[in-house]
């Protein structure tokens, strides 16, 4: 007999929904990454509504479980000193000759693109522990990176 007609319903032959992966290590966040966390979570509950469409409602209730987990193991990390790279810290350097200006925060509020990188990005790892003036090796590279200032990041 065809599988066609043993088939109850195309409910079996959908793509499973798994769970938003939590990235492994400590939830470290910066103030304002545990304030973004909240802003979140708030906008999502404002969007379950109740005999809304059910595949949206779903996936609502998929990333209100991801982001209420990040709100429950969040760790706000303290000021940091500014002396040495370290989480909460803007870092300038120079990679390949080209100079950057990088913030190392959590990983829920990396957003590369406006020069904020996660502390557990390879980059980033590289960089912690630095201070100004002080060569590093990078993607098999000795030398490869020269760290011009380090300041405190901005709390908001």
């Amino acid at each position: 007999m065809s599988v066609a007609f043993r088939r109850e319903g195309d409910e079996e032959h959908l793509e499973p929904k798994f769970e938003i992966p939590i990235p492994t290590g400590p939830n470290l966040v910066t103030a304002r990454g545990l304030a973004l966390i909240a802003q979140r979570v708030a906008d999502l509950e404002a969007q379950l509504v109740p005999g809304g469409d059910e595949t949206t409602v779903k996936a609502l209730k998929r990333d209100l479980r991801y982001w209420q987990t990040r709100q429950i193991t969040a760790e706000v990390v303290p000021a940091a000193s500014g002396e040495t790279v370290e989480f909460g810290t803007t870092v300038t350097f120079r990679l390949n000759g080209k100079e950057n200006t990088l913030q190392l925060v959590g990983d829920d509020e990396a957003d590369p693109a406006q020069g904020l990188i996660s502390f557990s990005a390879p980059l980033a790892r590289a960089l912690i522990g630095a201070e100004a003036g002080e060569f590093l090796p990078f993607g098999g590279r000795e030398d490869a990176i020269e760290v011009v200032s380090v300041k405190v990041s901005p709390t908001e």
